[in-house]
């Protein structure tokens, strides 16, 4: 289920994360995917609980930005 709210991820910054917004907040810095499914799962609805990897990698309700959901520079 796709959230009625924005979900942004900007592109990697030189440490390799990756900031992550969810509507108007900024929810943390994610290092994988999986940072991305938990910041989800706290900020969001209940509906995300269940939430996977692959549900956000390839969800047209995530916005990538700068760089897609398997990039991840260290």
């Amino acid at each position: 289920m796709a959230p009625d709210i924005p979900v942004v991820i900007y592109p990697p910054a030189p440490d390799g994360g990756r900031r992550v917004r969810v509507g108007d907040r900024f929810v943390g810095m994610a290092y994988t995917v999986l940072d991305v499914v938990e910041f989800l799962r706290r900020a969001g609805p209940e509906a995300l609980d269940s939430l996977e990897e692959a549900d956000v990698v390839g969800a047209g309700w995530v916005e990538w930005r700068g760089a897609g959901p398997r990039e991840w520079p260290r």
